[in-house]
């Protein structure tokens, strides 16, 4: 399978379905087709890494349904909306709503590859990101509740002499502190240190 993931198509026209797949193959894109929302959502692996591109109007449940639905589940694969009657409202719903684009039929091959190509990108930056945050939050489960402080404090620009006078410590147990919170946050330096603990306040605001 490709690194970047599986192109999900979902619509009822099979001749639609299966020229896109083809186009996909042709580009050793993998790519898997689907007669219903239904049938993507009983067998597709909606936590693996791909995209979806899905036609708006479908036999009970539709694609902007579809969207609604992953949504509200917490999947995060790209959604490409296609139609063969596109209206500017629904255009806008769909992009508030977080989709990638929107096609309107016929389709052009151009504008399906970069659609798909834009989508796939998107998809492989936010599985980077999930899986850098849930690095960087179980290293940082592992910290003490002293190792926490001097890291933020750390982070705040303090000095060790100003750090120890804060917290009652030796400068000595400070270093200390400080060199097992780079060990167990993986820092190789101070400064490394500094734009992890950044890092972190994104992922994390409350801590």
């Amino acid at each position: 399978m490709s690194e970047a993931g599986t192109v999900h198509i979902v619509d009822d026209d099979p001749l639609i379905r299966d020229s896109i797949e083809e186009l996909l193959l042709s580009i050793d894109q993998p790519a898997r087709g689907y007669a219903s929302a239904l049938d993507f959502l009983e067998t597709a692996p909606l936590d693996a890494p791909g995209c979806i591109l899905v036609d708006v109007r479908l036999p009970r449940m539709g694609g902007l349904e579809l969207q609604a639905k992953l949504a509200s589940e917490g999947c995060t694969l790209p959604v490409i909306l296609m139609t063969g009657h596109a209206d500017i409202p629904m255009t806008v719903q769909a992009m508030k709503a977080g989709a990638v684009d929107f096609l309107t039929k016929p389709l052009r091959e151009q504008d399906i590859l970069q659609a798909i190509g834009t989508a796939l990108s998107s998809n492989s930056e936010r599985r980077s990101q999930s899986q850098e945050k849930a690095r960087l939050t179980a290293s940082y489960a592992t910290l003490s509740s002293r190792e926490r402080e001097v890291m933020a404090l750390i982070s705040a620009g303090k000095r060790n002499r100003d750090i120890a006078t804060a917290l009652s410590l030796s400068e000595i147990t400070i270093k200390i502190h400080r060199a097992s919170a780079m060990r167990k946050m993986g820092a190789r330096n101070t400064q490394e240190l500094v734009r992890i603990d950044h890092e972190l306040q994104k992922f994390l605001p409350a801590i």
